[in-house]
């Protein structure tokens, strides 16, 4: 795969911002992230894995990450049938891990040791969110 700067990338994503499964997290008027999900199959088992990226670290730990996933989270149960949502990163990111489990998810499967990153082996982690869990919580 070929390598994209980030400036092309951002390029790309806004032309495609009339998806309904990926939004742009805005910070200060400026692109700094986004938002994605899509159906696991099958489709109509109610199952949306979610993803989120900021790009710039000068924006880690600030809140931003966390709230866009608030956001997200609640926009994916108000305007699509998911029964139940997930989120996948790795051991190494406690941020994401830690902004998941503010927002209601909870660790639901670890795979040991699948991610190799500078040499060092981390495992991935996934975290759920039922619908009725969040509405419960909201």
């Amino acid at each position: 795969m070929a390598k994209v700067e980030l400036s092309e990338y951002t390029a790309r994503a806004l032309t495609q911002m009339e998806q309904p499964d990926m939004r742009v997290i805005e910070i200060g008027g400026e692109l700094r992230g986004m938002v994605t999900r899509f159906w696991e199959d099958p489709e109509d088992g109610g199952w949306m894995e979610l993803g989120i990226v900021i790009y710039d670290p000068a924006y880690w730990n600030s809140g931003y990450g966390r709230e866009a996933l608030r956001q997200w989270t609640a926009e994916t149960f108000r305007d699509t049938l998911a029964h139940v949502l997930t989120l996948t990163t790795w051991s190494g990111n406690l941020r994401m891990i830690r902004a998941a489990q503010r927002t209601g998810y909870r660790e639901c499967a670890r795979v040991r040791e699948a991610r190799l990153w500078e040499g060092v082996r981390y495992d991935s982690v996934k975290l759920d969110l039922l619908r009725r869990e969040w509405e419960h919580l909201a």
